[in-house]
């Protein structure tokens, strides 16, 4: 079992015909084998990645007629908000977006447009979501994975990564791995995956990897505590950044005591989260807090 994406999804690329989207869109279908195709407005009638892939003018066009339920998208910052926003009302059901830079006023008009829709939307600024043996919808290498029951929650691409890396070689694999991206307005939070990896028959354990600034990690440990029995194991990265310094991603930044590092460690702590303290040490802790 899995969350958000499996060997059924069947998945297209916004920007398919770009550099960026061609590359990542041959990596997807090389890993999953359920890529069906790509929006590109403009060049609808064309065969992307060698002939092997169609290309339609709009993402309603796309799911009507090879059935599209994921989107994945390698769009400019100045256009992704709009190609979100697209596959949204098009009933794409779940929209991963890839790109950077996209402004946070933009942002706030497609969280709220989402919302009004059925569609879940992970990112933007994310390395997007991998369930191994399965599907690969985004940029994480997928070979560093494997079919496991540990899930994976981040904020870090790169510390995604490391994790995956470390718990393979605990010999746990992964049932999903699921980067949510860094920015101040992200689409999917980690209590909402919380609750999905909680549902998950072929989940036993969940890591969750967050950084200083903001409150949603402090709110995923709270919902963890009243609705997980699963359990946790949480990072925070960021540990010796000054407050009102930003590190990293633009979401994290210090503006009070409660977003320090030792502030959600300490709540996670509390409620009942493996506490962390060294990235070195992710794989070995959850290893022996399933054993135990």
């Amino acid at each position: 079992m899995a969350i958000l994406v499996d060997k059924d999804s069947r998945i297209i690329v916004q920007g398919i015909t770009g550099a960026e989207g061609s590359f990542h869109a041959e990596q997807c279908l090389a890993y999953g084998d359920n890529l069906v195709g790509g929006v590109t407005p403009g060049k609808g009638g064309q065969m992307a990645l060698e002939g092997k892939v169609p290309v339609f003018d709009s993402c309603a066009e796309a799911r009507e007629q090879v059935g599209a339920n994921v989107s994945l998208i390698f769009v400019p910052p100045p256009f992704a908000a709009d190609a979100i926003m697209e596959a949204a009302a098009a009933g794409i059901e779940l929209i991963v977006c890839i790109t950077e830079g996209i402004p946070v006023a933009q942002m706030v008009e497609v969280k709220s447009f989402v919302e009004q829709t059925g569609s879940r939307f992970i990112g933007p600024n994310c390395p997007g979501v991998l369930t191994p043996g399965a599907a690969k919808v985004g940029i994480m290498p997928g070979f560093i994975a494997k079919e496991g029951r540990v899930g994976v929650i981040s904020k870090s691409g790169t510390l995604t990564y490391e994790a995956v890396d470390q718990l393979v070689r605990e010999g746990l694999g992964q049932s999903t791995c699921v980067g949510i991206g860094g920015d101040p307005i992200i689409g999917t939070t980690m209590k909402e995956l919380l609750a999905l990896f909680e549902a998950d028959s072929g989940t036993d354990a969940i890591v969750m990897i967050g950084e200083i600034g903001g409150s949603m990690e402090i709110e995923a440990a709270k919902y963890a505590k009243a609705h997980v029995s699963k359990p946790v194991i949480g990072f925070i990265a960021g540990q010796t950044a000054p407050p009102g310094r930003r590190m990293g991603h633009a979401g994290a930044i210090v503006s009070g005591a409660d977003e320090s590092a030792a502030a959600k460690k300490a709540v996670m702590a509390e409620c009942g989260v493996v506490v962390v303290e060294s990235p070195a040490d992710i794989g070995k802790t959850v290893r022996q807090t399933i054993s135990d």
